[in-house]
């Protein structure tokens, strides 16, 4: 069975609108909860895990004991860093990093053992690659931002890169499937708080249009 990880409130409710999935076929677990599908034969396991990395891991984890998944499929919303790319765009990356995981003072933002090399050489070549960073805490401040793109960083999240590494730990393929909701604000040329706001709803309104993107185009490719 194939797992189809996915982080919060509004790309999970995303997904049941997608599917036309009824409480019926929704089942709790520690997590969240999950549904069944069956896709050109193939049978998937769609599962909410809540944000941040420990839930990632935490889900991702439960889920790769309780089906035996052979792969997993992080699909989901990310914040822009590299400006060449716009809203909406759609990420396979084929490197995923931790970047919270050093002291910044003494030692390089990123770390080679919390960054995972994703061997896409069996999905073709036509879509977007790059590397995702992954922390406790979404891109918001200006200063992150910079940090990022000094860093190389594409897009960033808040669980794909620890997902795959929980992935890699398990002997278990990670595919991750990102589509761009949002750009930080400089909040220095602005009120912080409502820069933090209009980042936020345009993440809200674009969040359907980034999973609907992924299913339709996306999702059959990688399964």
């Amino acid at each position: 069975m194939i797992g189809i990880s996915i982080a919060t409130k509004w790309e999970y409710e995303a997904t049941l609108e997608y599917f036309g999935i009824k409480d019926k076929k929704r089942i709790d677990y520690p997590y969240g909860e999950y549904f069944i599908r069956t896709i050109n034969d193939i049978e998937l396991v769609f599962y909410s895990t809540g944000v941040r990395k420990v839930n990632g891991v935490g889900g991702t984890q439960f889920m790769i004991s309780k089906f035996n998944l052979t792969k997993v499929i992080v699909v989901g919303t990310c914040a822009g860093i590299d400006d060449k790319f716009s809203n909406l765009d759609i990420f396979v990356p084929n490197k995923a990093v931790q970047y919270d995981c050093t002291v910044k003072d003494i030692e390089p933002l990123i770390k080679q053992s919390f960054l995972v090399n994703i061997d896409l050489s069996n999905y073709g070549n036509d879509f977007y690659k790059g590397t995702i960073g992954t922390a406790d805490k979404a891109v918001v401040m200006w200063k992150d931002y910079l940090e990022l793109k000094d860093n190389e960083i594409t897009i960033a999240d808040t669980e794909a890169g620890a997902i795959a590494y929980i992935c890699k730990k398990n002997d278990v393929e990670c595919i991750i499937i990102k589509g761009i909701s949002d750009f930080p604000t400089d909040e220095r040329t602005s009120d912080k708080f409502e820069s933090n706001i209009e980042q936020m709803n345009v993440y809200i309104e674009n969040t359907p249009k980034v999973m609907n993107k992924i299913f339709d185009e996306y999702l059959i490719r990688f399964i």
